[in-house]
């Protein structure tokens, strides 16, 4: 993994549109359906919106219904970070960008399982699509 990106409060909010800047770091999530990633057969690479740097597949999304891109597993274990949520109430596991921090969303024990059985649930303005990568 590339050097840890830190900046500063007022550097992501200028390099963020407010809803990003929401979602990824004040940990925040989209509202459900309100994203614009569709599972499609196209090839590419998911990067993180504030670093720039590839952490899921295309070709491991999946529908899962539950209104978020979800995927069965990350590019590449050093991709992502987790760490346990007990926030609103809830026990969960939240995952995070390993490179800057950004919060992306939640994986949960109900993936497919005849893959990984995991579902990352991420939050789609935290995640940026490359074509043809």
């Amino acid at each position: 993994m590339r050097k840890k990106v830190e900046k500063s409060d007022a550097e992501w909010r200028s390099l963020l549109t407010p809803e990003q800047y929401r979602v990824t770091r004040e940990r925040g999530t989209e509202r459900p359906f309100s994203g614009d990633h569709q599972v499609s057969d196209e090839h590419g690479i998911y990067h993180c919106v504030c670093c720039h740097v590839p952490l899921f597949e295309n070709e491991h999304k999946f529908d899962a219904g539950c209104g978020w891109p979800s995927f069965d597993r990350p590019l590449t274990r050093s991709s992502v970070a987790e760490h346990p949520d007990t926030s609103h109430g809830m026990v969960r596991t939240e995952v995070v960008c390993a490179r800057c921090d950004a919060h992306l969303g939640h994986v949960f024990p109900d993936g497919p399982p005849d893959t990984t059985g995991l579902r990352y649930c991420i939050n789609s303005v935290a995640i940026d699509f490359h074509a043809g990568e």
